[in-house]
């Protein structure tokens, strides 16, 4: 059963629960919805996706929006843990390297006994290639495990119209 979350004008296409996705990109209906796309982390995939993954969300960009990836885009980055404050440090530093925070919240939460996740999404206008992607990624996952957050989850694009840099 696929549900959609909507968390700061963008939405979450999610399969399954809240600690792990199942990659699922549907991206018509997250371009209908937000005019962006999100690629957020597979269970057993690198976090933002594998090469391949990448490859066709690039691909299906190019197919169904007039998006001219080479030149600048929005790239959000998305991170969890289960307490505010680690976020609230990784913010910080997210800051200082460039990125825009955008917000740190708690997920609302279906049954009142699960645990608390709380997020923070950072954004940053620039230009990606597939491998760009892939090392940004990476780079993203190691500062969440030095800064021993619960993940990076990986991120949505969109046109930078109105972004601030």
């Amino acid at each position: 059963m696929m549900s959609i979350f909507d968390f700061s004008d963008t939405a979450w296409v999610r399969e399954g629960g809240w600690a792990r996705t199942k990659l699922v990109i549907n991206l018509a209906l997250a371009a209908a919805l937000t005019g962006g796309f999100l690629l957020p982390e597979s269970a057993n995939a690198q976090a933002g996706g594998s090469r391949e993954q990448l490859e066709q969300m690039f691909g299906n960009i190019s197919k169904q929006t007039k998006w001219d990836m080479s030149k600048d885009m929005l790239w959000g980055y998305f991170f969890t843990n289960p307490s505010r404050g680690p976020l609230d440090a990784a913010a910080k530093l997210l800051s200082q390297s460039g990125y825009r925070v955008v917000d740190i919240y708690l997920s609302e939460k279906e049954d009142a006994s699960a645990p608390d996740l709380w997020w923070l999404h950072v954004e940053r206008v620039e230009i990606h290639s597939i491998d760009s992607l892939l090392k940004r990624n990476a780079e993203l996952s190691r500062f969440a495990q030095s800064h021993k957050l619960a993940s990076y989850d990986g991120m949505d694009v969109g046109p930078p119209e109105g972004a601030k840099r």
